[in-house]
C-alpha cells in the first residue's frame, strides 16, 4: 500500500503543478512600457486635438530619454479608443459600455483626458474605482465628480487638470463684471446647449451673479447639440433690449451665432463660449463675422500669450509639430500637461503601482504651459488669474485685423474691450 499512497502523491504533486499559472513563484518581467490610454469622443475637435497633444507630450518625453522608474528609464506609448460620447444619438450608457470595454486592457497604466461628456465620466466613475489606474480628466467638466471624490475615497484616482464649470463662472463672472463697469451692461440674454456643462454654468451664472448683482435676465433659451438656427432668440433679445449676449455651446453647428449676431446686428455683444469661434481659423471660416466677439479660452495654451512664454511654447510646439494650430479652446493644453504631470508623479513614485501614483499626484506642482499646477484635495486642479500661482483660462476678443486679443485676466491682458459698432453704450 506504501507504493499506492506515493503514487497517489505524486499524481497529486504533478495535477497541482499543472493548475499554477505560467510564471507562477517567479518574479513578475519589469515592464518594458508605459502605457497612456486616452479615451474620449475622437470625433469632436476637443477630443482629436487632445489625443494630438497628449503624442506631442509622449513623443517629447521619449525623445529625452523615457520616463525614469527606479534604475531604468521606460518609453511612453499611447492607444487611444473612440467613446463617442458626445456624438449626436450615442446613448450615455453605450458610451459607457465602450469606455468598460477598453478598460479590460491590462496593459494600462493610466488614462489622460477622458470621457469629454460629463453624463458618461459620472457614469463611468464605479468603472474607474473597479479598475483603479489614475484618470487625469481634460474635457468633462462637472463638479459633482469632485465631490465623489470627497466623499468616497474609491474615487481617488480620479483628477481633473482642465477648467471645470465652478472655475468657468468664476471667468464668466469677472467678464460680465468688467463689462457693467466699462460699459454699464446690466441686462442679458442666455443662449445655452441642452447639455450637463452648459445647463449648470447658464443656471449659475444666473443664481451666483446676475441675480445678486442686479443684472436683468431678459430670457433664456437652451437649444439642442445639432442646433444651427438661432435668428428667433436673437430676435427676442433684441426685442428686450438685450446689452451682452452671455453663450454657451461646443457643438460643432454653434459658430453659426455669429454669422447671425453680424448679420441681424443685434446691439448686444456676443460673449461667452461658443467652440466654433475660438480657434485661429474661425476668422476665415467666418468671413471675419467674429470681430468683436468675446470668448473664454478655458485652459492658457490653447491660445498663445506674449506675457507668458510657457503658453506660446506648447502652442509652437504643437504648431510645429502638427502643421496646424490649435484650434480648440478647452483640452489641448491640460491634455499634454497631464502626460508630464504623469511621468513626473511616476518617476517621484518610483513606481507603476497605481495607489503609489495617486499619492504622488497629489504631491504634484509643476509650472507648465497653462501656469502652476496643483490639486485641491478633490483632486479639481487650482485655476485662478496669476499664472505664477494657478493654472489659468483666458478671455480673447476678436480684432478687426483678424486676430484674438487677450482682454483678461489682466496678468497676461493685451488690451481692453472694444464694442462693436451696432452695440451701443447706455
Amino acid at each position: 500500500m506504501g507504493w499506492a499512497r506515493a503514487t497517489i502523491r505524486a499524481a497529486l504533486l504533478a495535477l497541482a503543478l499543472l493548475l499554477i499559472p505560467p510564471g507562477a513563484g517567479r518574479a513578475a518581467s519589469p515592464p518594458k512600457e508605459i502605457v497612456l490610454g486616452v479615451p474620449t469622443s475622437l470625433t469632436l475637435l476637443e477630443g482629436r486635438e487632445s489625443l494630438m497633444a497628449v503624442r506631442l507630450a509622449a513623443q517629447e518625453i521619449n525623445a529625452a530619454g523615457g520616463v525614469r522608474i527606479g534604475d531604468r528609464r521606460l518609453p511612453l506609448k499611447v492607444v487611444s479608443h473612440d467613446l463617442r460620447g458626445a456624438a449626436l444619438g450615442v446613448a450615455v450608457e453605450d458610451a459607457v459600455a465602450s469606455f468598460g470595454r477598453f478598460l479590460n486592457n491590462p496593459r494600462l497604466n493610466a488614462l489622460v483626458v477622458g470621457p469629454f461628456r460629463s453624463e458618461v465620466l459620472l457614469s463611468s466613475m464605479d468603472l474607474l474605482a473597479q479598475r483603479r489606474i489614475p484618470l487625469l480628466g481634460t474635457i468633462a467638466m462637472t463638479p459633482a465628480s469632485e465631490a465623489m471624490v470627497l466623499k468616497n475615497p474609491a474615487y481617488g484616482n480620479i483628477f481633473r487638470v482642465g477648467l471645470n464649470t465652478r472655475y468657468l463662472v468664476d471667468y464668466l463672472i469677472s467678464s460680465m463684471r468688467f463689462l457693467e463697469q466699462r460699459f454699464g451692461f446690466r441686462r442679458v440674454y442666455i443662449l445655452n446647449q441642452d447639455v450637463a456643462w452648459a445647463r449648470t454654468t447658464a443656471s449659475k451664472m444666473i443664481r451666483l451673479f446676475f441675480r445678486r448683482a442686479g443684472w436683468q435676465v431678459l430670457g433664456q433659451k437652451s437649444f439642442p447639440s445639432g442646433a444651427r438656427d438661432f435668428s428667433q432668440a436673437l430676435e427676442a433679445a433684441r426685442a428686450q433690449g438685450a446689452q451682452a449676449l452671455l453663450c454657451i455651446f461646443d457643438s460643432p453647428h454653434s459658430g453659426g451665432l455669429a454669422r447671425q449676431w453680424r448679420r441681424l446686428k443685434v446691439p448686444a455683444l456676443l460673449c461667452g463660449f461658443v467652440s466654433p469661434l475660438v480657434g485661429s481659423e474661425a476668422w476665415q471660416e467666418f468671413q471675419g463675422q467674429v470681430v468683436g466677439s468675446l470668448n473664454v479660452i478655458f485652459e492658457l495654451g490653447n491660445v498663445p500669450s506674449r506675457r507668458y512664454p510657457p503658453a506660446a511654447a506648447f502652442y509652437q510646439a504643437f504648431t510645429k509639430r502638427w502643421g496646424r494650430q490649435v484650434q480648440s479652446g478647452h483640452g489641448p493644453a491640460p491634455s499634454y500637461e497631464s502626460v508630464y504631470i504623469l511621468a513626473q508623479a511616476m518617476e517621484r513614485a518610483g513606481t507603476l503601482d497605481p495607489s503609489a501614483l495617486v499619492s504622488a499626484l497629489e504631491a504634484t506642482d509643476r509650472r507648465g504651459c497653462m501656469g502652476r499646477i496643483r490639486f485641491h484635495p478633490d483632486h479639481q486642479a487650482f485655476f485662478g488669474q496669476d499664472p505664477q500661482r494657478e493654472a489659468l483660462a483666458a478671455v480673447i476678443q476678436w480684432t478687426p485685423k483678424g486676430t484674438r486679443r487677450i482682454v483678461f485676466p489682466p496678468a497676461i491682458a493685451e488690451g481692453d474691450i472694444e464694442l462693436p459698432a451696432f452695440v451701443p453704450t447706455p
